[in-house]
């Protein structure tokens, strides 16, 4: 081989390499549904007139989901999720009413929550399967406003109340699974849990009551994706 015949045959190895580090997608933006079931643990209001024993709940949502992923290698990636704020409401648990106050089932609280999580995950499988299960482990952080205590709220505190709710940084993990349904296009299914927690405080013409509440959201995904 000549020098010539070398350098042709080094030129077209390195752009052949160069080729195929391009096609790879390291960049994937996603857009569904978040389905989200809410696991509430509460003792209850603790403070001056409170009632022991009155549970808290908080009804399931629908929202939109987005996230955008980066290809760290073959099977990690990083994720960051988010979806369209939803608004919770916290209806009482307990007995019918207290007194003459309506409680069970009552839409107690409502508030908007934004809730960014960040997973590192691993994706079985090598990129040419068109379907790849993963799982994945990261730190979830939730900041809560819009908060608004309810007419019904109102009645079992007594008058008109006011709500802080902290913010919360846990953890989060999810198992799902990618199909390839088009060239850079692909499906996704999972399911994840997150571990968020707050301290509230309610506050009746100056009188404080707080109840420290753990919510461990459930949350399915159904999405869509673009690869690039």
């Amino acid at each position: 081989m000549n020098c010539l015949s070398k350098v042709c045959a080094i030129t077209s190895l390195s752009l052949g390499l160069l080729g195929s580090a391009v096609a790879a997608d390291n960049n994937t933006v996603l857009v569904g549904a978040y389905f989200i079931n809410f696991d509430v643990t509460t003792p209850g209001l603790q403070g001056p007139g409170t009632i022991p024993g009155l549970g808290a709940d908080v009804k399931s949502i629908t929202t939109a989901y987005a996230a955008y992923t980066r290809r760290l290698s073959e099977h990690f990636s990083v994720e960051l999720a988010a979806g369209d704020p939803p608004t919770a409401k916290t209806v009482g648990v307990g007995p019918t009413s207290l007194g003459s106050v309506p409680y069970d089932g009552q839409t107690l609280i409502t508030a908007r929550w934004l809730s960014p999580t960040v997973l590192l995950e691993y994706t079985f499988f090598d990129e040419k399967s068109p379907i790849r299960p993963y799982v994945g482990v990261g730190i979830n952080h939730t900041v809560f406003y819009n908060r608004v205590v309810t007419d019904a709220g109102a009645q079992v505190t007594g008058g008109p109340t006011s709500v802080s709710l902290s913010p919360s940084t846990g953890g989060a993990a999810t198992v799902g699974l990618a199909y390839t349904i088009a060239p850079h296009w692909v499906a996704h299914v999972s399911y994840s849990v997150s571990n968020i927690h707050t301290s509230a405080i309610a506050d009746t013409a100056g009188v404080e009551r707080t109840a420290h509440i753990s919510f461990a959201p459930k949350a399915a995904v159904v999405a869509v994706g673009y690869q690039f």
